[in-house]
């Protein structure tokens, strides 16, 4: 079968060979052949600069952006301490940051020794991230086939959807949540069902099921514990998601702090269940961005075709597996911010204008009672160098997420809060 290949080009002649092909300067249109696959080249040698010109003044570049994407708003993200620094004039050491859920007693001191004495970092990674799989296979009970890593759990989200959704598919989302599932649904084309959970925010299954058989959307985002009211999904509810047909994928960041064991392997039962987990919270690894997942080995097989071959970088597979080597320290730096979580709950209580909620995670969520402005009182909080979470969707308006810190910085949240006078 012939292959016409047609060129236009102002002042080029173009001669194929086998293993070649050669620029030429020629000013007269040409019509090439080669055996049975046939080159057409056309010149066009007397086009005016000025009128090539207007032409490329009618382009912008905008024009070449998929339309969807358009209108895409950015997501949101939270403030470094560098950028919160300037903008505050304090330093970062004086930051109280209590407003990305951050574990603010870092990774195990092992990790630091492991990162001062990476061998090499001028290689590429490992595309397969072989020795972090085999470490979290002997972490979770899981063998390390079902396991994928990614740069933070984020990545394993937005290619689960590219791995699962055509654009004009949908998905189902249960505000309020993890606004990343929205956002990756956006960027791919897809369309978000919002099915709102109950004022108790747990879910509203009766609805999902009606969504699900209605609408047949392709997969549901759950989070447990869900962020941001630290609420978990019982195992009555779940299993009753997954006798839906849909791909339910099972958000477990915060797990750790729950008191309820992982699901990760119920990924060998379930055909149509994904669990994700992080090092982000439970061993403060959120800036080196590592995440993992467990998938039935159904779907694993497509994510390993389709991800990026080098996506987890070898500062962060050092750093996990260096993690993972010090489990009694894991362990002990949970206690303490759920400790510290039962001591800030308690305290939020006593405070006239917020209401607590009770949470089973590293933050607790609060709504602003009283007449108060809860984006007033995060601002206010910032002008004196303490940083909690405001949000502006309808579904969290007069709300504000505190995440859990050390004791000290619980005692600077309410000095902080007790010094406020809304009258």
């Amino acid at each position: 079968m012939g292959v016409m290949i047609i060129y236009n080009a102002s002042s080029l002649c173009v001669v194929k060979h086998n293993t070649s092909i050669h620029l030429l300067e020629h000013r007269a249109p040409i019509c090439s052949f080669e055996g049975r696959r046939k080159g057409i080249t056309c010149m066009n040698p007397s086009m005016p600069v000025n009128q090539a010109i207007k032409v490329q003044e009618r382009l912008t570049g905008d024009s070449f952006i998929r339309p969807h994407l358009r209108n895409l708003s950015p997501y949101q993200p939270i403030l470094p301490f560098e950028v919160l620094s300037s903008r505050l004039g304090r330093k970062p050491e004086d930051i109280v940051k209590l407003d990305a859920n951050e574990n603010p007693y870092g990774p195990p001191p092992e990790v630091f020794q492991a990162l001062g004495s990476l061998k090499f970092p001028y290689i590429y990674p490992d595309p397969e991230s072989r020795r972090l799989r085999a470490a979290l296979a002997e972490d979770s009970g899981i063998e390390s086939d079902y396991i994928l890593a990614g740069c933070g759990a984020d990545e394993l989200i937005d290619l689960i959807m590219r791995c699962v959704l055509d654009p004009g598919d949908k998905i189902v989302d249960c505000p309020p949540t993890f606004t990343m599932y929205e956002f990756d649904a956006a960027v791919n084309g897809a369309l978000v069902l919002k099915v709102p959970r109950h004022s108790d925010f747990s879910l509203n299954l009766e609805q999902i099921a009606d969504v699900v058989k209605k609408e047949k959307p392709k997969c549901i985002f759950l989070t447990s514990p869900n962020n941001p009211d630290g609420s978990i999904i019982n195992d009555g509810i779940l299993l009753k998601i997954l006798e839906l047909p849909i791909l339910v994928v099972l958000d477990e960041a915060y797990i750790e702090f729950s008191g309820i064991e992982s699901k990760m392997g119920w990924v060998k039962k379930f055909e149509n269940l994904i669990v994700l987990r992080t090092f982000s919270k439970r061993a403060g690894l959120a800036g080196l961005r590592v995440g993992y997942g467990a998938f039935p080995l159904s779907i694993i097989e497509y994510l390993w075709r389709a991800k990026q071959p080098y996506n987890v970088s070898v500062a962060a597979e050092v750093a996990a597996c260096a993690a993972l080597q010090n489990p009694a320290y894991l362990e002990k730096v949970k206690e303490a911010l759920v400790q510290e979580r039962d001591r800030l709950y308690k305290l939020l209580k006593e405070v006239p204008f917020l209401n607590p909620f009770p949470s089973h995670s590293n933050f607790i969520l609060c709504e602003v009672t009283s007449g108060v402005d809860a984006k007033k009182l995060k601002e206010d909080l910032a002008k004196m160098g303490v940083m909690i979470r405001h949000y502006s969707n309808k579904e969290l308006k007069g709300y504000v997420r505190v995440s859990v810190g050390m004791p000290e910085h619980t005692d600077a949240l309410m000095a902080c809060l007790n010094s406020l006078s809304f009258h």
